[in-house]
């Protein structure tokens, strides 16, 4: 866990967190899955935008409610920038159609930039490890989207026949993993302009 920079009073304060696998992003846990509490100990900040339980990566917090909305809002055009552990393996066609939007249940998605990941990127371990399958090789995209549909990637990977094993949110806009170990998080400065 990190320690906050002092702010001035009333200075809107902005958290980078590396959420770690099985944490929600709400501070009460539920059922099985932990909650923020366990690693921010901060009044007065909110989490802008969400980041399934079964995902992991950059999670951004607030207590500028304004900023959270910016954050959060895709109007805003705040890219998001995700690592995808894919089982299979991505060809031109698939990555194209990421990059053109795919059509899913509730409507096609923007264009999207993808590209594959040679060499993949240096992650930790995850706990628990992701499923594998001896005779299906695995590899990884890098997804960058300004939407936030409700497990938008995962169905997006699916649509193009690469289902989803690991999902890791590098960066939100300007705001980045960079720095922060899994479960430690680090105040940071707060943009003067909209969408960083």
């Amino acid at each position: 866990m990190a320690a906050a920079a002092t702010a001035a009073p009333g200075t809107p304060r902005l958290i980078r967190f590396h959420k770690p696998y099985g944490v929600l992003s709400q501070f009460t846990p539920e059922g099985r899955w932990r909650g923020l509490q366990d690693f921010i100990d901060l009044p007065g900040v909110y989490v802008a935008g969400r980041l399934d339980a079964d995902s992991e990566g950059l999670l951004l917090l607030t207590s500028d409610g304004a900023l959270q909305a910016r954050i959060a809002d895709p109007r805003f055009k705040m890219e998001k920038t995700y690592w995808v552990q894919v089982e299979g393996t991505p060809d031109e066609a698939a990555l194209a159609a990421l990059r053109d939007g795919v059509r899913l249940n509730d409507g096609p998605t923007r264009p999207a930039r993808a590209r594959r990941m040679e060499p993949p990127p240096a992650v930790w371990e995850r706990d628990p490890p992701i499923r594998v399958r001896q005779r299906i090789p695995t590899a990884w995209i890098e997804l960058v989207i300004r939407e936030g549909r409700n497990r938008q990637v995962r169905r997006m990977t699916a649509a193009v026949g690469l289902p989803t094993l690991r999902l890791i949110r590098a960066a939100i806009g300007p705001y980045s993993l960079d720095g922060l170990a899994p479960g430690t998080w680090q105040a940071t400065t707060v943009p003067a302009e909209p969408g960083g």
